[in-house]
């Protein structure tokens, strides 16, 4: 099956490009999609199974959709729509809104807390589903907002990975929109028709003040030099450590004396045993 219009077909290289770069799917590989219900996951859910269908290697699909107990939350039109399009689903209907109303302390922002918690909940489903890897719906746009939030705010110069092995080695996280900027999957999702469904927490509907302004000050850059969101892209794939200043890439120059000083040690033939008759 061909891809339908020239913006799938655009994302669809996007994709491809993505898997063969990171590695993301395998063949026999069976892919749960967290599906939230908005734009991006919805978008990475068709383009997605579109691949499947078209791909060299043979891999399965299963959207998870994890309820964290709104009331308002629709998780029948999720429930309504993958039936309609013939995508095998779950919905996993949990109290984390409850959970987090009792531990988050006040004027605090609960989006962190809610994805470490959802997160969790994938990672028990995965299990149960049998499934080898986890996609999330990130693109382009947030692996440079979060380079740019971390530089900013947390001291700390790093993003996400488009491929990830959890910490106890059981799951493989992965990101195949890493390439597809967030305006090329609203358009997608919009084209296909799908149902884009809101965060029905109280706390959430607009972005931290620290998102925001840096989604600004990146589309400010943008428009005064085309293509800097492509070149922060590329940033993340072209790290030279020396001219860094975390002394574990680039240690002193002592440091190095010594850490060769051991190697030599490590790597020196032990002494002969000698045999008494």
């Amino acid at each position: 099956m061909a891809y339908s219009t020239p913006l799938e077909a655009r994302i669809g290289r996007k994709v491809t490009k993505a898997v063969t770069d990171f590695s993301l799917i395998e063949n026999g590989d069976r892919i749960m999609v967290g599906l939230s219900g908005g734009k991006d996951s919805w978008a990475l859910l068709q383009i997605l199974d579109k691949m499947r269908l078209q791909a060299p290697i043979d891999f399965s699909l299963i959207a998870v959709n994890v309820d964290s107990g709104y009331k308002a939350y629709k998780h029948d039109l999720i429930a309504s729509t993958c039936e309609a399009r013939g995508w095998e689903y779950r919905i996993q209907h949990t109290s984390i809104g409850e959970v987090i109303d009792d531990i988050l302390e006040a004027n605090a922002t609960p989006c962190s807390l809610c994805a470490r918690l959802r997160r969790g909940v994938l990672y028990r489903i995965a299990t149960e589903v049998g499934a080898t890897k986890i996609a999330l719906g990130h693109h382009l746009d947030d692996f440079i907002e979060t380079l740019l939030l971390n530089l900013f705010f947390s001291g700390a110069l790093k993003a996400m990975p488009a491929r990830l092995v959890s910490d106890s080695g059981a799951h493989v996280v992965i990101r195949p929109l890493v390439y597809v900027g967030e305006d090329e999957a609203r358009q997608y999702a919009k084209q296909c028709e799908l149902p884009i469904i809101g965060c029905c927490c109280p706390a959430c509907g607009d972005l931290s003040l620290q998102r925001q302004r840096v989604k600004r000050l990146i589309m400010d850059l943008e428009v005064e030099h085309a293509g800097i969101k492509q070149s922060m892209l590329k940033a993340l794939s072209n790290v030279m450590p020396r001219h860094l200043l975390d002394t574990r890439l680039n240690p002193s120059g002592e440091l190095r004396d010594s850490v060769a000083l051991r190697l030599d040690e490590e790597s020196a033939p032990s002494p002969l045993i000698q045999i008494r008759h």
